[in-house]
């Protein structure tokens, strides 16, 4: 069985610290690097568990700070205060997340992977942070989102110069109405994106979460986040092959 390394990576922005974690396969030789970004509860042991479930010997995974370092989040009350907080900045909203890019790069050479050869995912919140980075036009080969916010502050600004957009998304999920899907395709049209859109029926938020149990609201569904995981996985073979 491979042993699987989870090793600190700091990273700074405006001056303030942050640290995310680098998952990979002991002695392993990966070609992939994969941005995570995870739910608004941060840099959790539920995350990095996360992480360690989806890392391959062909890939190393950052997990992604977005709160900094020294922000202790003791709960989900605290946690989407602090999502509020960072997402009310835009501007500094984008620039954390190409600081977390660009570490990754950094950590991508050390393995010797080819600095296009780079894709991102994200849950919840962090559906929504890849996103951004998709929307700045970072070259990413592909970024698939799991039950990812979907709206945007600045629509207009949006490029195209990232690879496939992959939405995995709960028919059901109160979080993201009918309004939000059309802004976000009618967005993606306009700028030529190559974009999929999948509604999991009878699913709500959260659906890749094991400790998510509201029904109606937020739940696990193992079943859709089976489902959900292989359409990354093949999206995943086809940009990189």
């Amino acid at each position: 069985m491979a042993v699987i390394k989870v090793v600190p990576v700091g990273y700074q922005l405006d001056g303030q610290q942050y640290e995310g974690q680098l998952v990979f396969q002991e002695g392993s030789q990966p070609s992939r690097a994969l941005l995570m970004a995870p739910n608004f509860l941060g840099v959790s042991q539920g995350a990095i568990d996360q992480a360690e479930a989806l890392v391959d010997d062909r890939s190393v995974i950052l997990v992604l700070d977005p709160y900094g370092k020294d922000r202790s989040i003791s709960g989900p009350d605290q946690a989407y205060a602090t999502m509020v907080e960072v997402k009310s900045d835009h501007g500094r909203w984008r620039r954390l997340m190409v600081a977390a890019y660009e570490a990754l790069l950094a950590e991508a050479q050390t393995f010797g992977i080819a600095k296009d050869n780079v894709a991102a995912f994200g849950f919840c919140f962090g559906g929504a942070c890849v996103l951004e980075l998709a929307r700045l036009g970072i070259p990413l080969k592909a970024v698939v989102t799991f039950h990812g916010i979907l709206d945007t502050p600045d629509p207009a600004s949006s490029q195209n110069r990232c690879g496939p957009i992959l939405i995995c998304n709960g028919a059901d999920d109160p979080l993201v109405p009918a309004e939000s899907i059309k802004a976000f395709a009618d967005e993606m049209n306009a700028i030529g994106a190559d974009w999929q859109l999948v509604n999991f029926g009878g699913t709500v938020h959260s659906f890749t979460d094991k400790s998510a149990n509201r029904p109606g609201q937020s739940q696990y569904n193992p079943l859709v986040t089976r489902r959900a995981f292989a359409m990354m996985a093949d999206l995943f073979d086809e940009v990189f092959a």
